[in-house]
């Protein structure tokens, strides 16, 4: 009931905050509801249970205010979330769409509350508060009822076309699961933590938008530094459409290295070939050094090009490759329905079980979203996954996510 406050008086206020004159001007509010369902089935005895089974109502608020008049304009940014329990059961607890009591069983509700202070000068933007990063070494994870979200400092400036630079610091992190903040850690120890992470980069757009550099650094403080390289490329080839997503990392640790030795290197490539509905996609990852790719614990790996619903084939010495196929409906007269298939695999992998580790994973996606009439907007996502690990328990997962989105 606190958070269904909470939710209805940000509500209120961005709704004010939108019909105000003059400091007020351009607010916005939207709120997304998202139910969602989601079934992992363990197809092996060395699992701890045979399976997770639950079901959950999220609900998301943000808005956002207007500047003040000035050369310098100042602002308010705010986010409130409130998820609540529909199905679930002490032995098929751990979806990661609520959190989990000490007596095993998911908690009837969850949610949480922040805000961000922002000022505008010119064509730069700076940011203080919860936030949601969206850069290359630092993605907010939102593959489950309510998104992750990070306490700290972001700047980003577009002073100069086509040319973008970005800073940042966090010092603090909620997960999807979780009402409260805590320290910083890595996906390789989440045990171990961290009271920072800082990051800049730079990203240039050009040859009428087709094509992007871009440059980032980052630092887990005392755990790892991590380097960024990559190159975004789209060409029209006669009714072909042809891409390439490019990337390396570079990892090393970091002041007193709390993990231990970090060194790795991380190269992709991810190719498009698109004409008509169809999108066909090609993946090449490979990870080299001592140690896996280096990530925020909790945060997405979606900057691989590898990236699939439950992994990334980011391990110590691992070479993945994937191939996917997508399908956009409204080629035959159908706006809004998707298809995807996806299949990818992993050998060589070096993890705490060994060395020569073998995975693959076969994803399925198909989903429709409205395109008019009172329900507009309104999206049904049905994603099926099969993994098979010779390092990690095997399973197979089904996920249904509807998602309404309102704006105020």
């Amino acid at each position: 009931m606190k958070m269904l406050t909470g939710l209805l008086s940000l509500s209120v206020c961005a709704s004010a905050m939108a019909e105000g004159e003059g400091f007020f001007d351009g607010a916005k509010a939207d709120l997304m509801l998202r139910n969602y369902y989601f079934n992992r089935d363990f197809r092996d005895h060395s699992a701890g249970k045979s399976k997770v089974d639950e079901w959950a109502q999220g609900f998301i608020l943000k808005f956002s205010s207007g500047y003040t008049p000035g050369p310098v304009g100042f602002g308010l940014e705010g986010i409130a979330m409130l998820g609540i329990k529909l199905d679930s059961s002490r032995v098929a607890s751990g979806s990661e769409l609520l959190p989990v009591n000490s007596d095993g069983r998911a908690a009837d509700n969850f949610g949480r509350a922040g805000l961000a202070a922002k000022a505008r000068f010119s064509q730069t933007e700076m940011k203080v508060g919860e936030l949601l990063p969206d850069v290359p070494v630092l993605r907010y994870d939102d593959g489950r009822l309510l998104p992750q979200t990070f306490r700290g400092a972001m700047l980003v400036s577009r002073e100069i076309e086509g040319l973008g630079l970005q800073a940042g610091q966090y010092r603090a992190v909620s997960l999807r699961n979780s009402s409260d903040m805590q320290d910083l850690a890595a996906w390789a120890a989440p045990g171990v933590t961290s009271d920072r992470f800082n990051y800049a980069g730079a990203e240039y757009r050009f040859n009428e938008q087709r094509t992007q550099v871009g440059a980032w650094h980052s630092q887990l403080a005392d755990i790892y530094q991590q380097s960024y390289f990559n190159l975004l490329h789209k060409q029209p080839v006669g009714d072909w459409v042809l891409g390439a997503n490019l990337g390396y990392f570079i990892d090393k640790d970091d002041g007193s290295a709390r993990i231990g030795r970090v060194s790795s290197r991380t190269a992709y490539g991810l190719f498009s070939a698109a004409t008509g509905g169809h999108t066909l996609y090609l993946g090449l990852q490979r990870v080299s050094g001592d140690s896996g790719w280096m990530s925020v614990y909790g945060s997405s790996g979606r900057t691989l090009g590898n990236d699939m619903f439950n992994g990334n084939f980011s391990n110590a010495d691992e070479r993945s490759w994937q191939a996917r196929y997508d399908y956009n409906f409204a080629a035959l007269g159908v706006p809004g329905l998707l298809a995807m298939v996806r299949y990818g695999h992993g050998d060589n992998a070096t993890t705490k079980q060994g060395a020569n580790g073998k995975e693959w994973e076969r994803d399925t996606e198909v989903g429709y979203t409205v395109q008019s009439g009172t329900l507009k907007n309104l999206s049904l996502r049905v994603n099926n996954a099969t993994n098979r690990r010779s390092f990690n328990s095997d399973f197979d997962q089904t996920r249904v996510i509807v998602s309404y989105p309102l704006s105020m």
